[in-house]
């Protein structure tokens, strides 16, 4: 997946993104990370072809997002937003199920492929013993992998996850991380996703864009680019940087 020159601005006065160039691995987790209001959700809404840019361009498989038919992109990335309702009473199972909306034509019913791709992704996230219970039974943690199983039902090479911790306790959050990091190391899923969390784009990413005021501040490797320089330039926040045995590479707030 490439950037190309991607300039976006919601009410065509304020722009947001300027001018972003760059690219999203394939294989890999990426996490973009800065400052609230830099711009990231809107460069994942950009990336999930949510949002059309004022100027450039993203292309997946040689292709413009803009160009794909809605179901011909569904088939390709799958997206899990920050905010998601459904009614309290339907079933786990039958949430997952409508991630297989894409393969579907209209009064079609449901295909051996579907009833595979579901039980695959209700075992992939671990909620088969939850499969007939009403989603409003559920604890924020498990939903929240519910969501993920829909989306996981649709069978993209490419994954996105708006804050996908947010208003999770830290059990849940680092629970949904592992799921991430395993279904990108299991199944060779691209995951591109969004924390505010610096430790924890530390630890489950292989590549972090970290922005601000719009634009790619710095992009790499999280012990290339993590650095006290780098967090106060983006953040105004001096940190130290610190090396665990057990813990790996984290940082420290020193003071604002």
């Amino acid at each position: 997946m490439d950037i190309k020159d991607v300039t976006f601005s919601y009410d065509k006065k304020s722009t947001i993104l300027h001018g972003i160039d760059s690219s999203i691995e394939t294989g890999k987790v990426t996490t973009i990370i800065g400052p609230n209001g830099c711009g990231k959700s809107t460069l994942l809404g950009v990336l999930s072809n949510h949002y059309n840019p004022q100027s450039g361009e993203v292309v997946l498989d040689g292709k413009a997002l803009t160009d794909f038919k809605p179901k011909e992109l569904a088939k390709r990335l799958a997206v899990v937003h920050q905010q998601n309702n459904a009614p309290s009473d339907m079933t786990v199972e039958k949430l997952t199920a409508y991630g297989r909306i894409p393969y579907k034509s209209l009064f079609s019913s449901s295909t051996k492929e579907d009833e595979e791709a579901v039980e695959w992704a209700l075992a992939s996230t671990n909620l088969l013993d939850k499969r007939k219970s009403p989603i409003d039974q559920l604890s924020g943690g498990q939903l929240q992998r519910v969501w993920i199983a829909m989306a996981l039902t649709q069978q993209t090479p490419y994954l996105f996850l708006d804050e996908p911790t947010t208003y999770l306790d830290i059990y849940y959050q680092y629970e949904l991380l592992d799921l991430v990091r395993s279904l990108n190391k299991q199944h060779g899923i691209s995951i591109v996703m969004v924390l505010h969390d610096i430790n924890q784009a530390i630890r489950y990413s292989d590549t972090i864009i970290a922005m601000k005021d719009g634009k790619i501040a710095a992009k790499g490797a999280p012990d290339d680019i993590i650095t006290a320089e780098s967090i106060k330039a983006i953040y105004g926040v001096d940190v130290i940087v610190k090396h665990d045995e057990q813990a790996g590479m984290y940082i420290v707030p020193v003071g604002i």
